[in-house]
């Protein structure tokens, strides 16, 4: 691999597969000697290997421990355009971790999706300089609005009686028969 974050072959972009765990590459790191810095990644957890000042330190952290995978769009340099970044997200922003880089941003958000699926964790977007979730959430599930009934403009609204939506479902207690061990059940007026 080349020094400077992209793999070998790989011209401007840099694209890891996140189906191919473990991983290992070279990411720039302004810090660190020689600017760069050795990242095995795999589904569990991270090493991230540099040296700094002649003091050579691998850090071995969990992925739970980055707060999640972001998408930033940062301007290009020069006549170039901007370039979409997919970033897996710490708390320190020293040890954010590129893992895709493109111009087109189709390719971006599927990325972005898939990494977040396959280390399980959140999306995350970046706004005003600060990482937020782009979608609400109640701890795993999707939080949304709710839908408003598509009832109102229907074809068949005139068909259907609205007195089945009102409907109660029915309750199993104590007293309903349950039978059990029989050949068929017939339900007969």
């Amino acid at each position: 691999m080349r020094s400077g974050g992209y793999p070998a072959g790989s011209g401007r972009a840099l694209r890891l597969d996140p189906f191919s765990l473990p991983v290992r590459f070279a990411a720039t790191d302004v810090a660190a000697d020689e600017r760069v810095r050795h990242v095995e990644l795999h589904r569990e957890r991270v090493v991230v290997r540099r040296s700094l000042s002649g003091m050579r330190m691998a850090l071995n952290m969990p992925v739970a421990a980055f707060t999640g995978v972001a998408i930033m769009v940062k301007p290009g340099e020069g006549d170039s355009g901007a370039t979409v970044w997919v970033v897996l997200q710490h708390s320190d922003p020293g040890l954010a971790l590129p893992l895709f880089v493109t111009r087109e941003a189709d390719e971006a958000f599927a990325e972005w999706r898939t990494w977040a699926r396959v280390l399980n964790l959140p999306l995350l977007v970046e706004e005003n300089g600060a990482m937020r979730e782009p979608f609400a959430r109640l701890g795993a599930v999707r939080v949304e609005t709710v839908k408003p009934r598509r009832r109102r403009r229907s074809a068949l609204k005139r068909r259907r009686p609205s007195i089945l939506l009102r409907r109660a479902p029915g309750r199993l207690t104590d007293a309903t028969p349950v039978h059990r061990g029989e050949r068929e059940i017939i339900a007969r007026n």
